[in-house]
């Protein structure tokens, strides 16, 4: 398995990449809004420019930094889904709008007036809706139709819209729950734009979706965007939620057996450093690749270990290779300098991580 590479490695299916990519890009058309990924997940402009060819409409960052690196790359219709505060981030901020349309969401007054102070074109602000994570912003409805209100009074920004993250989808239990919690959300944002409406205050973005909900609230009445970030990999999270199978998991950290000290226990050479521990005990967290008979344990930081079912006891002899299906692609990733991308089980090429460490 890819002996050129040395371990443990991230490993990209490129052909898997586009074919989830046209996949959500599909499903955006379909339902007449506008794709605009979240790039936290693969941190690689060469991967943003792939989106927007297949059909995204901008992109969307957390950070500043992965912003700055994916403008310097040439993309130029940006959504920072982050509050802006402080003089450097401000400064920052101000270069960035030279180079490329940037909106902002945010959910206080306060971080609006030092938006508003940039001076030049008014700054596009969407406004953070908590539809059930209870992370950032006020429950839909008259507690952010008020806030809209107070922002929308701010000097030097307007309100294009309401933005939301659906991420207590992650604990659905069943496809049920989740299509519910799927439409909640969608409903939830427009509903509150219309009361939004009433008070004289139009609003023409209903921004919405994680991976888990893109697909059903894409199709909810007045949704306009839908920004999933995960898709482009997936993982074993969105498996657990039904909306991803192994065949279409495109990340995989490639590891090395390094120990087999007990008949039914394989020690590999990566852990908590390539792998994190984001989902630990929850079943089937890591999985191993045409390995179901193999259960990933526990992490340390360098040693992964897992137990072999009976039966199973004699394989993966120390020096095997196996990939591995992490539960959090997205964190995985940005613990890697580079990816090496794949096509038909060949290396073809390899993938900086631009904007890995980028949290500023």
């Amino acid at each position: 398995m890819y002996p050129e590479i040395d371990t443990p490695a991230l490993v990209i299916d490129l052909d898997v990449v586009r074919a989830n990519v046209n996949e959500m890009a599909k499903v955006a058309a379909a339902n007449g809004v506008r794709l605009r990924p979240h790039v936290k997940t693969h941190k690689m402009p060469e991967l943003a420019r792939m989106q927007l060819e297949a059909g995204a409409s901008g992109i969307t960052c957390a950070k500043l930094g992965e912003a700055e690196v994916m403008a310097q790359a040439g993309i130029d219709d940006i959504l920072l889904a982050f509050p802006i505060w402080g003089r450097p981030k401000l400064r920052r901020l101000a270069a960035l709008r030279e180079r490329a349309r940037v909106r902002v969401s945010l959910d206080s007054p306060e971080v609006a007036t030092e938006l508003g102070r940039l001076g030049g074109p008014p700054v596009e602000v969407l406004v953070e809706v908590d539809t059930g994570q209870h992370r950032l912003g006020r429950p839909p409805g008259r507690a952010t139709a008020d806030l809209v209100a107070e922002i929308a009074a701010v000097p030097g920004v307007e309100v294009a819209g309401l933005l939301t993250l659906a991420g207590h989808a992650y604990h659905c239990r069943t496809p049920a729950e989740l299509a519910e919690t799927a439409r909640r959300e969608g409903e939830d944002l427009v509903a509150t734009a219309e009361m939004c409406a009433r008070d004289g205050i139009a609003l023409r973005e209903i921004s919405v979706g994680s991976t888990p909900t893109a697909r059903h609230v894409a199709g909810v009445a007045g949704v306009t965007e839908i920004r999933p970030g995960t898709y482009i990999f997936n993982d074993t999270a969105m498996m657990r939620l039904g909306v991803a199978s192994e065949e279409n998991t495109a990340a995989r950290i490639l590891t090395t057996v390094i120990g087999r000290p007990m008949p039914e226990r394989v020690v590999c050479d990566a852990g908590t450093k390539c792998l994190t521990s984001d989902g630990y005990g929850t079943p089937g967290w890591i999985r191993a690749v045409g390995l179901p008979y193999l259960g990933m344990e526990f992490l340390n930081e360098e040693h992964g270990v897992a137990r072999l079912e009976p039966g199973h006891h004699g394989e993966l002899p120390v020096g095997s290779r196996m990939g591995l299906i992490p539960s959090h692609a997205c964190s995985v990733v940005n613990l890697f300098d580079i990816a090496y991308g794949v096509e038909d089980g060949e290396v073809i090429t390899e993938l900086r991580v631009a904007a890995r460490g980028a949290v500023r």
